[in-house]
């Protein structure tokens, strides 16, 4: 195992070593330590340590599509420059057919999944997004549905009348596989009021993940940082994740998604820094010692920071794409999507060994 030097008379530095080290969970207190550390090399390092132990040099993709039935929206985040409102131009809703007709027009053979997230549109009944799953999944049984965040699940309830586990289920026989991770932002009430999060409150979120596990599902899960909370509220979210986890056991893998300005020629200034990216990912692996993987996503922090990332504690790159438009729609420079073989290229040219998963992080491939 190679050896951090560490700061000679930092002593609380020394002590969080030690403690991750010797499978010791990290506090509040450390969590907090470490984001307002300036020592970035001796945190991507101990990071890099828990990833190898966990993954060895295994870096994880998957060949999908995101795809979005409506952006019509009753919901009015401060952040989301995605959504719209009924009948404002640029406002959309898919039906089934309308959207098989897309994807027929973009698949590409060896997509495995289909990430699936939208607005929250009261102007259809819940059926229209039970209806929309089903279809995707009689015309394409081979690719599974990871679709809706637990702010969608928590409207649909509310939409529908039924309860969390009713609406989940209902999903489930349409073709559900898996929820996605949005919704989460920051978890905690006094972010969500500040920032007009108009959906599922903390309880709501974990809540719909907690019902899913139960179900059998296994799921995935977000942090959005870098507009106006704290380190605090950071740490405090991922301990809420990591509570969670030991209760349930179902998440697969840890999301940190930096904000993005909502004028794609926001000033350097406007945006998260490298610095605190790849911090933020390597203190998510160190807090999050009971989830396998944490994601560096391309589409928020870019190819190169990606490739960066993963000698600092990330384990997966998230997948192929092919049009994301949440983030790009919010002022996102990056690419759309990336080519099956520049994942394998980007993953090598880090160091690590590219592998084709399944939504389930079951392996499909091993480019050694």
């Amino acid at each position: 195992m190679s050896v951090i030097a560490l700061p000679h008379q930092d002593q609380k530095m020394a002590e969080i070593i030690e403690k991750v080290r010797n499978g010791v969970r990290l506090s509040l207190e450390d969590g907090v330590y470490l984001y307002e550390s300036d020592d970035l090399l001796t945190i991507g390092q101990l990071a890099n340590e828990a990833n190898l132990k966990k993954n060895g040099k295994k870096v994880y993709f998957i060949e999908n599509m995101s795809l979005y039935f409506t952006n019509v929206c009753e919901s009015y985040c401060a952040f989301c420059n995605f959504r719209k409102d009924e009948g404002e131009e640029g406002a959309y809703t898919l039906s089934g057919p309308e959207m098989i007709d897309y994807v027929e027009q973009h698949i590409h053979p060896g997509v495995r999944e289909f990430h699936i997230v939208g607005g929250h549109n009261n102007h259809v009944p819940f059926q229209y997004y039970v209806d929309s799953l089903k279809a995707l999944n009689e015309r394409f049984p081979e690719v599974t549905l990871k679709a809706y965040t637990a702010a969608e699940i928590e409207f649909f309830s509310r939409l529908s009348g039924l309860s969390i586990k009713e609406v989940l289920q209902k999903l489930q026989q349409a073709g559900l596989k898996s929820l996605t991770g949005g919704g989460a932002e920051i978890l905690s009430d006094q972010y969500r009021q500040k920032m007009k999060v108009d959906k599922a409150n903390v309880d709501q979120y974990l809540e719909v993940h907690r019902t899913a596990h139960k179900l059998g599902m296994k799921t995935h899960t977000t942090m959005l940082y870098g507009s106006i909370e704290s380190h605090e509220d950071r740490i405090r979210h991922m301990i809420q994740i990591r509570e969670l986890q030991d209760e349930t056991g179902g998440f697969m893998v840890f999301i940190p998604l930096s904000m993005q300005p909502k004028n794609k020629n926001a000033s350097i200034m406007r945006r998260n820094s490298a610095y605190e990216d790849l911090k933020t990912i390597a203190i998510s692996r160190l807090m999050l010692d009971n989830i396998d993987h944490i994601k560096a996503y391309f589409i928020n922090i870019g190819t190169q920071l990606t490739q960066m990332a993963l000698t600092f504690g990330a384990s997966d790159v998230h997948g192929t794409i092919l049009k994301e438009r949440i983030s790009h729609a919010a002022g996102a420079v990056t690419p759309e999507g990336l080519t099956r073989k520049e994942l394998i290229w980007l993953i090598k040219g880090a160091g690590r060994i590219p592998v084709e998963r399944d939504t389930f992080y079951n392996e499909i491939q091993v480019f050694e």
